[in-house]
């Protein structure tokens, strides 16, 4: 997940997007949260069979951060939802 946002190979959800306006998260928090997080939870979508991973991280401000991401068939990484811990 690093590498792909290191290597700007990721696309975020318009519900990502719309979460991260809701909570004043920017663009640079999302990147920050995956830089500096970990996975705690892998998760298996019932319907499509993909595996979600669950992230932890930090802002660039050092607060809390939490999103939901899975790569793509493409092998982009997604980001699907992010909110404050």
């Amino acid at each position: 997940m690093r590498e792909k946002i290191r290597k700007n190979e990721y696309v975020v959800t318009s519900h990502a997007r719309k979460e991260m306006n809701d909570e004043d998260f920017s663009v640079f928090d999302l990147e920050s949260g995956i830089l500096t997080g970990e996975i705690l939870e892998r998760q298996k979508d019932q319907v499509t069979a993909e595996w979600k991973y669950r992230v932890k991280g930090k802002t660039i401000a050092g607060d809390g951060i939490e999103l939901i991401a899975k790569f793509s068939p493409t092998g982009k990484l997604v980001i699907i939802t992010v909110y404050e811990p």
